[in-house]
């Protein structure tokens, strides 16, 4: 089926908006890509979902539904082992939306003060749905094993990004964003979908 050849991005985060431009950007689609900054009246999505994949797909098909655009959506988080996998699905939310980033990471050093190294592993995952107006839907998922470290680093990046402790010793928040984009969880499951537009956009 031949769709316009726009891309809507269906997120209100604008840090995460920018990220997701900049990947599919380099994918060189040729495509326009627009966000839900494009479509105002676009009816705010509840995230009831289990599971990041559940709540992909609840605000994929939202967005494709009202726009008539095929729309790519993510969800995604931090789940950390010592913590029975929280924030997870959560992340966003955890000790409530209106508390910052660096107090949410603030009182994760504090549950896990006693935390001994070989026990500190986490995960960044992230699942992208792309929707079709014609109800089509295709799942990927990416992740990026990790352990949460005992402070803050880095100025790049968001949300967790500065706890996030990389195999190499690295924080997330450490690397430039192109760095950041080939091995994130985010990055990863971008790359996935890309191949997935590649056939819904064929050039």
């Amino acid at each position: 089926m031949n769709y316009p050849r726009r891309l809507l991005i269906a997120t209100t985060n604008p840090k995460k908006r920018t990220e997701m431009q900049q990947i599919l950007g380099q994918a060189q689609l040729d495509i326009e890509i627009v966000t839900l900054q494009d479509f105002p009246d676009a009816p705010e999505v509840e995230e009831t979902g289990s599971t990041f994949m559940e709540n992909s797909h609840l605000k994929a098909h939202s967005a494709a539904k009202h726009s008539g655009l095929v729309v790519i959506a993510d969800d995604g988080g931090l789940s950390i082992d010592a913590l029975g996998g929280a924030p997870g699905v959560h992340s966003s939310r955890f000790l409530g939306v209106e508390t910052s980033f660096k107090d949410k990471m603030e009182a994760i050093f504090q549950k896990m003060e006693n935390t001994p190294p070989e026990e500190r592993t986490c995960r960044f995952q992230c699942a992208v749905v792309i929707a079709t107006p014609a109800g089509e839907a295709f799942e990927c998922m990416g992740t990026c094993e990790g352990r949460v470290g005992y402070e803050r680093k880095g100025d790049f990046g968001f949300g967790y990004d500065p706890l996030f402790v990389l195999p190499d010793g690295r924080h997330m928040a450490e690397l430039m964003p192109q760095e950041k984009h080939t091995i994130s969880h985010r990055g990863r499951a971008l790359a996935c979908a890309t191949e997935a537009l590649r056939k819904i956009f064929p050039s």
